[in-house]
């Protein structure tokens, strides 16, 4: 086999593993247009169309699933033959890509990330903010945070954060022209800045908790944002009650630039877990980098 079938066969199983020309382009650096050329040629060569294409989405053809089956855990295992050469090295050096929410990131990881920068610099981490549960091995990354809770079981999880305690707050301007709440079905004649989830697209209902009881409640606003920081923002400028972390807010509850609402109520939840399919062999980064951010 020549050089050029064998790069590629392995473009189209970049294809057919992600059902995307947009993101096989971007792992293999190159264009969606070069990329689509590539395969189009190989299933000339061959003499069978591979995969199926429409305006949404790819898929491999009968044909096409088998060649995936057959060539895929090859080329898995030269990329772990190549990755194991990392081991004969005495520097931790790669790239190591995350996927987080952006809490996740903020709490569980950059806190260690500029000591661990500085001790390696072979080493580059890119972290990239996306609230989806999602499919780090579709997706091309070698590890995605989490809540612990949400953590798929056959997956490797480590703790890296302490519990999270999430907070309901409102500036005093709010509460100028409007009553504090006593209970938790009083939120429900609140103005509420609210968030949209973003593997559903429902939003989210506020999990109160006190005593063991749970009461989800569903909340009305003006104001819709999947940002942390503008949540925290459109509190401070009075828009509406929010519901975020404990520790983006405790500056501006201890300043009084913030008020707690329905403290005894507010819950406690699993701190963040980074998480990773245990069939991969690890470079010897990978293995550092969760070394250090592990919760101790």
């Amino acid at each position: 086999m020549d050089r050029r079938a064998f790069n590629d066969l392995y473009a189209f199983t970049v294809v057919a593993r992600h059902r995307s020309f947009t993101k096989a382009a971007a792992q293999m650096g190159m264009s969606q247009s070069a990329l689509s050329q590539t395969v189009r040629n190989l299933e000339e060569a061959l003499g069978v169309r591979l995969l199926t294409r429409s305006t949404r989405s790819v898929a491999p053809t009968e044909a096409g699933g088998r060649l995936l089956s057959r060539l895929g855990p090859q080329f898995e295992d030269m990329q772990d033959a190549l990755d194991e050469l990392n081991e004969i090295r005495d520097t931790p050096r790669g790239t190591i890509r995350i996927s987080a929410g952006e809490h996740a990131a903020v709490a569980g990881i950059q806190p260690k990330l500029a000591s661990f920068l500085a001790e390696y610099p072979d080493v580059e981490v890119e972290v990239l903010i996306d609230g989806g549960m999602i499919d780090i091995v579709a997706d091309g990354f070698d590890a995605g945070v989490r809540f612990g809770r949400q953590v798929a079981r056959d997956m490797v999880s480590v703790r890296i954060s302490a519990d999270v305690t999430m907070a309901v707050v409102g500036a005093p301007a709010y509460f100028g022209r409007h009553p504090m709440p006593s209970a938790p079905e009083d939120l429900t004649a609140h103005r509420c800045i609210r968030t949209r989830l973003p593997t559903h697209g429902e939003i989210f209902s506020w999990p109160l908790e006190k005593d063991g009881e749970t009461r989800r409640v569903r909340i009305e606003g003006p104001a819709v944002f999947n940002s942390l920081s503008m949540r925290v923002t459109s509190a401070l400028d009075g828009v509406g009650l929010t519901f975020v972390p404990l520790d983006q807010v405790e500056a501006h509850l201890a300043a009084g630039r913030l008020l707690p609402v329905l403290a005894d109520w507010w819950p406690v939840w699993e701190g963040y877990h980074i998480y990773y399919p245990s069939r991969r062999q690890h470079s010897l980064a990978f293995r550092v980098l969760i070394d250090t951010l592990r919760h101790r």
